[in-house]
């Protein structure tokens, strides 16, 4: 018979910051997929209080891992002997394990397959109640039921995003929903590129500022969204049907400020390479200080305000950071994320809102680990391809959608020794002329060809950080500012940003975030997976 074991938790943290008394736990998640182990947690002043409920006879495992796994981690292990709670050793993936019995004298026994890990962001901000329970709602949902993630599925969905598609969007595809990038889905799905919202294992709810919101029924507005569920289904469960998705609460009193949406970073291209067997390799996108200086000099000259930002890249990803400059100068990165996890993707709150003046300049900068692959990844829309990109939340919104740059290919292709290549260009991927060795090859089978050493890459990795890129600076439905197309150089930066050393006592505080504000598609990614699937 199982029991409920409970673990109360307390770490210091780096910081001192107000908080109220009490110990109370605004955040939860369940970490295992047979809802065993819950972990609670809040902030309280400089201290992070966790508790933990597991139903268990036996011992309780918890830990910080830099990895995921127990190597170089900090655990604690709790349970309750004789009646009495103890604690053994004490002390961000969370790591977490349990078993059936109590440990004995030569330890905890080896908790087999009662073990896991999961991505947290444990400084979110206390969530906020500004609208009030009876407040209107509408629901994105594969089906019309309660849109929240169908109980008993808590781990087989995986992430959510949501799209805002093309006011031009071609309504005759709305019937039903498609499984994602499969070359059945209809091509009206792929005009929903912009990222309005994230949710991932162990994410919670967004609440925009009391000050702004997002706009809905005006011309710049939503008219359609795509829903993205991604499912993890590793033992390919059969006869699944999940009708999980998203609420968005609306009010009537109009917010002082409508909020908007920039994608950021390298505009997704096959022109964004990254070599194999490479342990870490580093790509920029860049918002020019050329397409800032068009578009917020025409419509906010005193410049716009960053609230939040979403951090993207895909499984090849293992840090993303959007830095800042300015005359030269870099300025505190506004958002990163130096141990990116695919899995867990969610809106980060600034600390403090930033602002972007015309004529500065945004990096999105990622990092990329391809050891375990043998061939090239290109930029593209499959997990296995990459992604480096942000999405910034700000205000007051104004008609600039995209901010990005694509890297020039042609002096990539010269790095392997390519020197002509058929024209005009009448193929994609297009077809290369000379050397003798790449002939009648697309770019990218010359590419894969290439017999690429980590000397090679690190060189290839140098000479890309340094190339001209092309400006991408898009209006909303694709409009384009006149910047758009035009070759850029990435900025000199003659003063890079040092960062303080982290020290403990010094004050910080995180900023309160409050209410929320959106008609449908539906598509799903299988991780691993079977799933059936219903649309709309």
């Amino acid at each position: 018979m199982f029991g409920w074991r409970l673990l109360v938790l307390w770490a210091l943290l780096p910081a001192t910051a107000a908080g109220s008394s009490g110990r109370w736990y605004p955040h939860a998640t369940v970490l295992d997929p047979e809802g065993k182990y819950w972990l609670h947690w809040g902030r309280q002043g400089g201290r992070l209080a966790f508790r933990l409920e597991v139903r268990t006879t036996g011992y309780v495992g918890f830990g910080f891992s830099p990895t995921g796994t127990m190597a170089a981690a900090d655990i604690v292990v709790g349970g309750v002997a004789h009646g009495r709670p103890y604690l053994q050793d004490s002390t961000v993936r969370v790591i977490w394990a349990y078993h059936h019995e109590d440990p004995g004298e030569s330890g905890p026994k080896y908790h087999d397959s009662n073990r896991g890990t999961r991505s947290l962001r444990l400084l979110n901000p206390e969530k906020a109640n500004v609208l009030s329970s009876a407040s209107p709602y509408f629901d994105l949902v594969n089906q019309d039921v309660e849109p929240v993630i169908e109980k008993g599925h808590e781990s087989l969905v995986h992430h959510i995003l949501l799209y805002q598609c093309s006011s031009n969007f071609n309504d005759s595809v709305l019937d039903y929903g498609h499984e994602c990038y499969h070359p059945n889905m209809p091509d009206a799905f792929l005009t929903c590129e912009t990222v309005i919202f994230a949710w991932a294992i162990g994410g919670e709810g967004f609440t925009y500022p009391p000050h702004v919101g997002l706009s809905l029924g005006m011309p710049l507005d939503p008219h359609y969204v795509l829903l993205e569920v991604h499912y993890d289904n590793p033992t390919h469960k059969k006869g699944l049907i999940d009708s999980s998705g998203l609420r968005f609460f609306h009010t009537m009193d109009v917010r002082k400020y409508d909020a908007g949406v920039i994608e950021a970073g390298l505009w997704v291209s096959l022109f964004h390479t990254i070599p194999p067997g490479m342990p870490e390799f580093r790509s920029e996108g860049h918002c020019t200080l050329e397409c800032l200086e068009e578009a917020l000099g025409a419509e906010k000259p005193s410049g716009v305000h960053v609230f939040a930002v979403l951090l993207h890249a895909h499984l090849a990803g293992r840090g993303v950071r959007l830095r800042h400059f300015r005359n030269g100068e870099e300025m505190p990165s506004l958002a990163y994320d130096d141990d990116f996890d695919f899995n867990f993707q969610e809106f980060q709150y600034l600390k403090e809102e930033q602002t972007i003046l015309p004529g500065d300049n945004l990096i999105t900068e990622c990092r990329y680990n391809t050891k375990d692959r043998s061939g090239m990844t290109w930029g593209g829309l499959s997990t296995r391809n990459e992604m480096c990109l942000s999405y910034l939340l700000y205000y007051p919104r104004i008609n600039l959608t995209r901010c990005a740059s694509i890297p020039d290919i042609m002096e990539q292709l010269q790095f392997i020794g390519v020197k002509e290549i058929y024209r005009p260009v009448t193929t994609w991927p297009f077809i290369i002329k000379s050397p003798k060795q790449y002939r009648n090859l697309s770019f990218m089978d010359a590419m894969n060809k290439f017999k690429w050493t980590k000397k090679e890459g690190l060189s290839f990795n140098k000479l890309v950080l340094s190339l001209p890129v092309n400006v991408r600076c898009s209006k909303t439905d694709n409009a384009e500012w006149s910047i758009q197309g035009m070759t850029a150089l990435p900025p000199d930066v003659q003063r890079p940003y040092k960062a303080e050393p982290l020290v403990c006592g010094v004050s910080a505080s995180a900023t309160l975030h409050d209410a929320f504000s959106l008609r449908l598609l539906m598509c799903s990614v299988l991780l691993g997976s079977t799933l059936s699937t219903q649309g709309l």
